[in-house]
Parts: structure tokens; sequence; C-alpha cells
């Protein structure tokens, strides 16, 4: 078990990062977990009250009734739907309370929650998820941000996470995560393009093997067949964040194009399935 840090915790969005993440928390002592997720009412979300329910986390029908006696708000949504679970928690959200937004959305998007959170009393904390949360769990990296962020990464970390605050402004946090996925994303979509051509013409391991005398420190067999298996596990949401690096592009003056294709493609390549919020 982990130490006996104390806190109550809500999550708004109960998919992967808020299963995952609530998991690591549980082994604490004194942690308390509830969580809400938009997929209430639906067969989807009767299946996460039961996953909730297996788990130790009290599955509330409504984001505030989760929220009511939580330290920390986590909004573990989708990339598109983050500003709006802002604005709809500034209806319920407390002074004191502290809005953790994990979700992978634009620095404009994450300024404007910001501004939301803050007039209702509360404190916003961006926080910008760098990797795949399956595998390290709570200490995944994350990169946080705002004029609280130091202090609570501190507290959050006693728990078992793994922030590190890199601004006290918001946006530089989410910019951070938004130019790295755009490499990122970007080379999912290629690969996987690339490995469905190339094995279209029976040519693929010529090609691959072309490219690793380029690259010889890259396996691209193992690279493809993971960044297939990736687009198709994680696409919708992938296509979603690529969705919110395009926003950020054009509030820069630098055309989206690429970043609305490399979205479409990951949405093309995502393989159906039925879950929670983020």
């Amino acid at each position: 078990m982990g130490g006996k840090n104390t806190a109550n915790i809500a999550f708004i969005g109960f998919g992967e990062v808020g299963q995952t993440f609530a998991r690591g928390f549980l082994k604490h002592e004194g942690v308390r977990i509830s969580a809400h997720d938009i997929l209430v009412g639906s067969a989807a979300g009767a299946r996460l009250a039961d996953q909730a329910a297996s788990i130790g986390v009290t599955w509330c029908t409504a984001p505030e009734s989760a929220a009511q006696d939580a330290d920390f708000i986590f909004s573990a949504v989708t990339a598109s739907q983050a500003e709006a679970v802002a604005a709809a928690a500034v209806a319920w959200i407390k002074p004191g309370q502290i809005f953790v937004d994990i979700n992978s959305a634009a620095p404009s998007t994450k300024m404007r929650a910001a501004q939301m959170i803050a007039a209702s009393g509360a404190a916003y904390i961006e926080a910008a998820v760098m990797a795949p949360v399956l595998k390290p769990g709570l200490q995944v990296p994350i990169l946080s941000g705002g004029p609280f962020a130091a202090a609570v990464s501190q507290r959050l970390n006693a728990l078992g996470m793994n922030l590190t605050p890199v601004s006290d402004e918001y946006g530089i946090a989410s910019a951070m995560k938004l130019c790295r996925s755009i490499i990122i994303k970007g080379l999912e979509a290629l690969m996987v393009d690339c490995a469905k051509a190339s094995e279209c013409w029976g040519v693929k391991d010529d090609v691959f093997s072309s490219l690793q005398a380029t690259f010889p420190a890259i396996d691209f067999h193992a690279l493809a067949a993971d960044m297939r298996e990736r687009v198709a596990t994680h696409g919708v949401r992938r296509a979603a964040e690529m969705a919110e690096a395009g926003e950020m592009l054009a509030a820069l003056g630098i055309n989206p194009d690429l970043a609305i294709a490399v979205s479409a493609a990951q949405l093309r390549g995502a393989k159906p399935k039925n879950g929670g919020e983020g």
C-alpha cells in the first residue's frame, strides 16, 4: 500500500485514464474517489458503473454529486469536450477546490477553461499527459501549468503522481504536449498508410529494409505494428487531440491543414468501441 496521505478525488470522465488513475490513487490509505461519466444511463454507462464498483470508486449520476466533497476534481474527458466540462463545472464547483484539466486540448482551450474556473474561486491546473497511461499508471509524466501548479503538483506527487510544473502561465504545458503530438500522431498516421500500401504491393519488407538503412536504430516492422495498434485503440481520442493541435497552429497563423489531415487519418484507423470519456 502507499502512504497515508488523505484526499477526496473526483473524476469527471471515467474512461481509460480515469480508471487507471483511480486504481493508483486507491493504493494510498485515506483516499476516497467518486466518478461521473456522460455515459450515465446507457448500457456503456452501466458497464462503467460496474467497473467503478470493482475498483472501489463511488459512482455518481451527476457531476456535481461526484465533486461535492472533492479536494481535487480531474477532468478526464475528450479534447473536444474539455471546455464544455469546465463551463458546466462553474455551476457547482466551490472555492478552494482544485480542478485538474488533464485533457489534450489546445493552449487557447485551456486558457479559456482556466478563466472560467478561476472566476468561481476554485483553482485551475493545466495538465498535459505526455505518454500513454496504461503501463506507467499514476507515474506517467505530466506537465503542469498555472499559478498553482507547483504547490498542487507537490500535493499530487505525494499521492503517487509524476507532475512537473513548467510554467506559471496557462498554455505552455499544452503547447509542449501538442507540438510533440504533431510529430508522434503524424508519424503514426504515416506509418499506418505506408504499411498498408506496401503490403498491398507486396513490397513491405523491401520498403522497411530501405527505411532501416536510413534510420538503423529503428525496427520498422515493430514500429509499424505498434503504431497500427495505437491508432486502432486510441484513434478517436488522438483525432480530437490533433484537431486541437490544428486550432493551436491556426491561432499562430500557421496553416493547420496537415494537423487536420492527421486528425482525419487517426479517426479513419480507429476501431469502434464503447467506453467512457477520456
